[in-house]
């Protein structure tokens, strides 16, 4: 395995640097550096378990002819051994430098009124069954709710190993196609949902922001058809003047909190921000382009005429549309790894 090899020369490269003089003189870059050395030992145990199996299989493959009760000894290895190599081959998918972090993840309805805040629900629910599947953990951080059903936005922490990474190939345009529910003519309708994905850099990177460049507010927090869920102005709202970048928290009674963690996002806003900035540029020196609009959907969830969800970047198609809407998305999100990193590699 060559990835594997390379991933142990680098474990030692930087098991070298943490011993150096002057690590912590700058405590951020030094918890970044800790975090990947604990990642790619992980890795590196992890192939070396593997490598230990197949010899042990070496083994067994031997003594199988002599005592058949060995066998069922044999396919628990194969089972180990196919688990920790599935593990390793999507861990190999993770080019990223942040695909460890946690994400934070925001969804927009999109035009179409109840339908489309009833979409933009839907979603939610299917990524909060995807995080309990894989054993994600979830905060909801805020939520606006739409006026009949549904809601207008919604913004959730997800938090666990290769969050980010994994998350990440939702971000974009869904569309739905079905019978409207809300419609007393019964006709079809098309409704968009926009998926905003970022890293959660917590405060492992610097930047600066100026108190002046903000606004910020309070207000109280409500529930679905603006019932307010509690009496105290606790919700905050943070306004980046430069950017116009709008972070709302609701999640904690404290209004402190709320503004911890509406700092927080906003800091990861703004850094996803000068990311992408960097990346345009880059895009340009290279003479590419890539239209990014609304109705660019990276994937399609049919209700009527006919059942079928797909990818339209993958092109993979799955008939089982309740299941998809119940969590089942990692076809998609593999799927999608596994072709940015062929396009990466040419």
């Amino acid at each position: 395995m060559i990835i594997f090899e390379k991933q142990k020369v680098k474990l030692s490269i930087l098991e070298e640097e943490i011993q150096k003089e002057g690590l912590w003189d700058n405590p951020l870059e030094a918890q970044r550096l800790l975090s990947e050395v604990s990642r790619i030992r992980d890795f590196v145990e992890k192939g070396e378990k593997v490598a230990g199996i197949i010899n042990s299989l070496k083994e067994f493959l031997e003594l199988i002819g002599e005592d058949n009760s060995l066998e069922n000894e044999l396919r628990l290895e194969l089972d180990e051994a196919k688990k920790l190599l599935d593990t390793l081959e999507l861990e190999t998918l993770f080019r990223d430098e942040y695909d460890n972090y946690n994400a934070v993840v925001t969804i927009h309805a999109g035009a179409g009124g109840t339908d489309a805040q009833d979409w933009a629900e839907m979603l939610l629910r299917m990524y909060t069954r995807w995080a309990e599947k894989n054993k994600f953990n979830i905060e909801l951080v805020d939520i606006s709710y739409g006026e009949e059903a549904g809601i207008k936005s919604a913004t959730f922490l997800l938090k666990g190993d290769f969050a980010y990474g994994l998350i990440k190939s939702e971000r974009g345009v869904h569309r739905l196609v079905r019978i409207s529910p809300f419609d007393a003519a019964h006709r079809r309708h098309t409704s968009f949902a926009l998926v905003e994905v970022i890293p959660d850099i917590g405060n492992e990177i610097e930047i600066e922001i100026r108190p002046e460049d903000l606004k910020i507010d309070t207000f109280r927090a409500s529930g679905p058809g603006g019932q307010y869920v509690n009496k105290t102005e606790s919700a905050v709202r943070i306004v980046h003047i430069p950017t116009g970048i709008v972070v709302e928290c609701q999640s904690e009674r404290s209004q402190l909190q709320n503004r911890e963690t509406a700092m927080r996002i906003l800091k990861a806003k703004l850094f996803a921000l000068e990311k992408e900035k960097r990346e345009k540029e880059i895009q340009n020196l290279r003479g590419e382009r890539k239209d990014i609009a609304w109705g660019n959907q990276i994937r399609s969830y049919v209700l009527h005429p006919y059942t079928l969800v797909k990818d339209h970047r993958t092109g993979v198609e799955v008939g089982n549309v309740q299941g998809v809407l119940d969590g089942d998305i990692d076809v998609f999100i593999y799927s999608y790894l596994k072709n940015m990193a062929v396009i990466e590699s040419k």
